[in-house]
């Protein structure tokens, strides 16, 4: 079959299922019942006795695996699915486990019933659904990385924000109020959720917990263990603070000079995993038959094998040398 119709009903089924994915977003936005759910998890909290029973409830609502019960109760029996969607809530993304798994799970199938009808090889069927399914795992575990640097970039600033608001005279509360309307997203959008689970009747104990578990960075725990214990025993909440925000800023600056002098590693380390393959390519290029042999004898396909194992513990070693923890 042409390649160039092949070509043209995948991008046609890939901007079909795009179309439809986005689609399904806007429709879920624009007619969400919010604000009735708000209400009745109000009322029921209201009408509820967790005040009497030690406090085993709690105001803050936690997330939906699926809009459908149907469906959150079926994957509320796969294992480690608590992991994933509090990987998909530090993400940033407005998705849940539901929408995480159709994505990941869904065009694959089409594109192999899609694959076959058109004649594709299995070899070129499978890799392209092998790679769709790694793709949605990879886009939130970059979008993590990316918003978890991003908080850690804004915590020194927002932890002087809170300590001079504090010598201002304003109670913790307020001070978060004031970092998160002044600081800009993700952080300020972090600090305003923990006002809001405060001034909605969680305590500043679980408020700030949960903090740290949306931003699960070492530098913000310093900083909710240093304001839990400052409330716990006392003492000048403000200087604390600053003393936190000092000791963000040296640690970032630390980090700095540990990458700028672990750089000539890494750059090593990515030429060396690109080497063969280049050098590989050119031996192709300027004679054909030199890498016949390889392709040929029975042997062949166990010494690349081998060559791409030692290859790939090699980086991994190599990784684990030039990565430090600080």
């Amino acid at each position: 079959m042409d390649n160039t119709l092949i070509g043209f009903a995948l991008s046609l089924f890939i901007a079909i299922v795009v179309m439809l994915a986005l689609g399904y977003q806007w429709w879920m936005r624009r007619h969400s019942a919010a604000a009735r759910r708000f209400d009745r998890r109000l009322r029921a909290v209201s009408e509820a006795s967790w005040q009497d029973d030690g406090g085993a409830g709690s105001i803050v609502k936690d997330r939906a695996f699926s809009r459908s019960p149907f469906v959150a109760a079926l994957l509320k029996r796969m294992p480690r699915i608590d992991a994933l969607d509090r990987l998909l809530m530090q993400s940033g993304l407005r998705w849940n486990v539901s929408t995480f798994t159709t994505i990941t799970l869904l065009p694959p199938l089409a594109l192999w019933l899609l694959g076959k009808l058109l004649g594709v090889p299995d070899l070129m069927l499978s890799a392209a659904c092998a790679g769709w399914l790694a793709l949605p795992f990879w886009h939130v575990q970059r979008r993590r990385a990316r918003r978890l640097a991003r908080i850690e970039m804004q915590l020194p600033e927002a932890a002087d924000m809170i300590s001079r608001a504090l010598r201002a005279g304003h109670s913790f509360s307020s001070a978060l109020d004031m970092a998160g309307a002044e600081l800009s997203d993700p952080l300020g959008a972090e600090f305003r959720t923990t006002f809001d689970e405060i001034n909605y009747g969680a305590s500043m104990h679980d408020a700030l917990k949960n903090l740290a578990e949306r931003a699960p960075l070492p530098d913000l725990r310093y900083l909710v263990i240093a304001v839990l214990i400052q409330r716990e025993s006392g003492g000048n909440l403000a200087e604390i603070l600053g003393n936190v925000a000092h000791i963000i800023r040296e640690r970032m600056k630390l980090v700095g000079q540990v990458r700028v002098l672990s750089a000539e590693g890494r750059l090593s380390g990515i030429i060396l995993a690109l080497l063969p393959f280049a050098l590989s390519g050119a031996m192709y290029l300027v004679n054909p038959g030199f890498l016949k042999p390889l392709r040929n004898d029975p042997a062949g396909p166990w010494i690349v094998g081998y060559a791409l194992l030692l290859m790939a513990l090699g980086l991994l070693w190599m990784r684990r040398i030039v990565r430090i923890h600080i």
